[in-house]
């Protein structure tokens, strides 16, 4: 990669999306403009590593800028982990097993999740949950 050329992908989850800018740098991973060090859920935080993990001294070799919006903190978070993932292996092209390690690891680094929530029904207050019935 030339030395500016900025990599632009999106991740999804439910109503999140996350945008993430993907530049030659020194390791140093910005969410909303917030280092992923501050994040403040462990368990997410943990979630959001992922990709840099299974890359091992490359991550040092690359900074991330993630803007996400939309949804809860879940969904923001596998979001900005889908884009952070997709931008990785846009960035080191050149590696063919990269790719091949993260869907093995799991697929949901590199392809967004569909799911969605479902549309509420009529007699009822959600999609499943129906008024009781007392035939009396």
């Amino acid at each position: 990669m030339k030395n500016n050329t900025i990599i632009m992908t999106s991740g999804k989850r439910k109503t999140a999306v996350a945008r993430a800018y993907t530049r030659k740098g020194n390791g140093k991973i910005t969410i909303n403009g917030a280092p992923v060090e501050f994040y403040p859920i462990p368990l997410l935080k943990e979630k959001l590593i992922e990709p840099l993990s299974l890359i091992g001294d490359k991550a040092n070799q690359i900074d991330i800028e993630i803007n996400v919006q939309g949804g809860g903190v879940t969904g923001q978070a596998d979001a900005s982990r889908t884009a952070m993932a997709k931008g990785i292996v846009k960035f080191f092209s050149n590696d063919a097993e990269l790719e091949e390690t993260y869907r093995k690891y799991d697929r949901t680094l590199l392809v967004n999740d569909i799911r969605r929530k479902l549309p509420k029904k009529p007699m009822g207050r959600g999609a499943r949950v129906k008024r009781q019935k007392s035939y009396r």
